[in-house]
């Protein structure tokens, strides 16, 4: 499978769409219903709410709407990394990596909160790498701090990405006071028309201020779960090997994306510290940095052994996990 997601072919679009229902088939047989947080925001509980009465009915839908949103997602992070260059070719392996290793847990097909706010992440992440040669990046910048806003109605947590907007912007801008203020009055903006909302409807008393602290997030003590973060390791730290290997011989929007990509995982890792519930499920916000540099571990190998090997052995875990160990 790594050699056809190799090539830049249309048609890997719609075999990767397969190569993915195939991986999750379980989530569609084992269908689960997702439950709301209280540390989840109040735009996601009102969406679960609002699919509740079908949800009822046909409980396969949750386990439709999230697999459209990983489908979704694994195409476009796929066409951003070609688009800024970020391999030596283009090609599909990042969808292919995302798809794969969204599998290694079941927590990932659940349709959480996270799940749904790394597609804001996503546009968040590519508005940020483009702002390099942005010569007008005023409306753009606007746009990022609304988006990240609108992330924390989904899952609050997720405030903690205004650190990706801030070191991204000095990553890829020389210091302007007015660009920085354009992303605070995005930022704002949502809370702005929020608390007017409630103002006007006198509904202060229905609505929580979201609050979060640090907590020691707990992994559950099983053997599947342990062996496939080694797994997911093993084929993270490669692929990082190898971006570090062609990192100089890339242009420097190229090292500035990487960088930003990097910035990305170290945050999507602390995010879950801020949760006083214990669910895997918020890990969800790693999978996209991590499929950027697993990707590579599947392009850049001589040994064209080595990939084929990799990837085998995570299907075969995850087959072993979702079709034998459930």
């Amino acid at each position: 499978m790594t050699g056809i997601f190799k090539a830049n072919n249309p048609y890997n679009s719609f075999l990767l769409f397969f190569y993915g229902l195939l991986l999750k088939a379980p989530m569609f047989i084992h269908a689960s219903t997702p439950k709301p947080q209280i540390i989840d925001g109040f735009l996601y509980k009102f969406f679960i709410v609002w699919l509740n009465q079908l949800g009822h009915t046909v409980p396969v839908i949750y386990s439709i709407i999230a697999y459209l949103l990983l489908y979704t997602q694994a195409i476009t992070f796929n066409k951003l990394v070609n688009d800024q260059r970020l391999l030596q070719k283009p090609n599909y392996l990042t969808g292919m990596a995302y798809l794969l290793l969204t599998s290694l847990f079941t927590e990932w097909n659940i349709l959480s909160a996270p799940l749904i706010v790394n597609t804001l992440l996503l546009w968040v992440w590519a508005r940020l790498s483009s702002l390099y040669n942005n010569q007008h990046p005023g409306k753009t910048l606007f746009n990022i701090g609304f988006a990240i806003s609108i992330c924390t109605f989904f899952y609050f947590p997720s405030l903690a990405f205004i650190a990706l907007i801030v070191f991204g912007l000095a990553i890829t801008r020389s210091f302007k006071i007015t660009e920085w203020i354009m992303v605070l009055i995005g930022i704002l903006t949502p809370y702005y028309f929020l608390l007017s909302y409630l103002f006007l409807m006198d509904r202060w008393k229905e609505y929580h201020v979201p609050t979060f602290a640090v907590y020691s997030p707990q992994i559950s003590q099983s053997i599947g779960v342990y062996a496939a973060i080694i797994l997911l390791i093993l084929a993270c730290l490669t692929g990082m090997y190898f971006v570090q290997q062609n990192f100089r011989k890339q242009l420097i929007q190229s090292r500035k994306s990487w960088s930003l990509i990097l910035l990305y995982l170290g945050i999507a890792l602390f995010v879950p510290f801020l949760n006083a519930i214990h669910s895997f499920e918020y890990w969800i916000l790693c999978a996209i940095p991590l499929s950027a540099f697993i990707s590579c571990a599947f392009l850049y190998p001589q040994n064209k052994w080595f990939p084929i090997i990799l990837h085998w052995l995570m299907v075969a875990f995850v087959v072993g996990i979702s079709y034998f160990m459930r």
